[in-house]
C-alpha cells in the first residue's frame, strides 16, 4: 500500500468514526431531549385538564352553596313544615279560605345530593284570587318548582278549581352556609302582579262551563213532585285528608249545597271502603292523570268515582287496579 493509499484510507476511516460518534451523540443527547418534551407536554395536557376540573369542581361548589341558602332546612321534618306553612301563609294572604284547600306531603325523592320534598295542592277559589296565590309562590326566594298546574270549572259561579304540585329540594350532604331571609319582597299591589291582570279581566284561564239544561217535565208528570235527582246530580268535589283521616264531599247539584262523608257511610247503593291517593289514568282518558278517587263497594265488587265526576261516572275496578290494601281481602 503506497502512501496515496495510506491517506485514502485514513480519509475514509476519519469520515467513518465521524458519522459513528454523530448517530451516537444523536442516540444519547436529541432522542431523550424529544422524550422530554414530549413528556413536557403530556403533563401541560393533563394539568389543562386538571384545572378545568377545578374550576368546575368550585362553580359546582358555589352553586351547591347558593341553592343551600335558599332551602328551607337540611332536615326533612323542618323542611316540610316550614314550606307548608309558607304554603298556607299564601293561601291565606291571598284572600283564600284555607278550608276549601287540600294539601297532601310528596315525597321524599331520593337525588344524588339531595331529597325533592314538597306539596299536593287543591282547592277552590275566585280566579283574581287563585292567581295571587300563584304568584306568591312562585316569587318567594325558596328554591322551588310548581308543576302539574290545572284549572277546572267549578259548580260554584266566579270560582274554579285549581291543583298544582309546590316541590322544594334538601340538600344533603349540606355545605356550612349562611341562611337569607325566605321571606318576598313583592306585593300583591305592585306592577309585576299587575301584569296578570288582562288573565283575570277576559276570564282566559277559566275553562268553559256548559250551561245545566233544565229537563223536559212530561205531561202526565205532576210538576209539584219532581222525580228524585239522579247518580248524575251528586259530584265528587274534594277527596280531602286531615289529621289522617280521609274526608268525602259529595256536592248536590239540584239544591247547591254539599254533603260529607268519611269511609264506612253508604253512599251511591253501596259503602264507601276508602279513598285512594294513587296516581292513575283517567278512566275516560288515558292521557291524564287522576290522583285520588272515592272507592265503594257495591255487592262483591268495587267500583271507583274520580274527583270532579258524577256517582254515574263510576267505573268498575279490575283486579290488578286494586289498592294494596283491598287486594289483600
Amino acid at each position: 500500500m503506497n502512501q496515496r493509499e495510506k491517506v485514502l484510507v485514513g480519509i475514509v476511516g476519519s469520515m467513518a468514526a465521524l458519522f459513528v460518534i454523530v448517530l451516537g451523540g444523536r442516540a444519547m443527547f436529541v432522542k431523550p431531549l424529544k422524550d422530554a418534551d414530549r413528556k413536557v407536554n403530556d403533563m401541560r395536557g393533563k394539568l389543562k385538564k386538571l384545572n378545568a376540573l377545578r374550576r368546575e369542581y368550585f362553580a359546582a361548589e358555589d352553586y351547591v352553596k347558593s341553592v343551600t341558602q335558599r332551602t328551607f332546612s337540611h332536615d326533612l321534618d323542618e323542611a316540610s313544615a316550614t314550606s307548608g306553612e309558607l304554603v298556607t301563609h299564601s293561601i291565606l294572604e291571598a284572600g283564600l279560605s284555607e278550608v276549601d284547600f287540600s294539601r297532601l306531603p310528596v315525597g321524599p325523592l331520593k337525588y344524588r345530593g339531595a331529597r325533592e320534598i314538597g306539596w299536593s295542592i287543591r282547592g277552590i277559589g275566585p280566579l283574581a284570587r287563585v292567581v295571587d296565590m300563584i304568584f306568591l309562590l312562585q316569587n318567594t326566594p325558596a328554591f322551588h318548582r310548581l308543576e302539574n298546574l290545572t284549572l277546572a270549572k267549578s259548580e260554584q259561579p266566579g270560582s274554579v278549581k285549581v291543583s298544582f304540585r309546590y316541590l322544594t329540594l334538601v340538600v344533603a350532604p349540606a355545605p356550612v352556609v349562611d341562611p337569607i331571609d325566605l321571606s318576598t319582597n313583592l306585593s300583591l299591589s305592585g306592577a309585576e302582579r299587575r301584569l296578570y291582570d288582562p288573565l283575570i279581566a277576559r276570564d282566559v284561564l277559566r275553562p268553559y262551563v256548559k250551561r245545566l239544561l233544565t229537563p223536559n217535565v212530561p205531561a202526565s208528570t205532576n210538576p209539584t213532585t219532581p222525580p228524585p235527582p239522579g247518580p248524575e246530580a251528586f259530584k265528587v268535589v274534594s277527596l280531602s285528608q286531615w289529621a289522617g283521616k280521609s274526608e268525602v264531599h259529595v256536592r248536590d247539584l239540584t239544591r247547591n249545597i254539599t254533603l260529607r262523608y268519611a269511609p264506612g257511610d253508604e253512599l251511591a247503593g253501596g259503602k264507601i271502603v276508602m279513598v285512594d291517593y294513587r296516581p292513575m289514568p283517567m278512566p275516560d282518558n288515558s292521557g291524564f292523570q287522576s290522583f285520588s278517587r272515592l272507592v265503594l263497594k257495591i255487592g262483591d265488587d268495587y267500583w271507583a268515582v274520580e274527583r270532579g265526576h258524577t256517582l254515574a261516572d263510576k267505573h268498575k275496578l279490575k283486579t290488578e287496579q286494586l289498592p294494596k290494601e283491598l287486594a289483600k281481602l
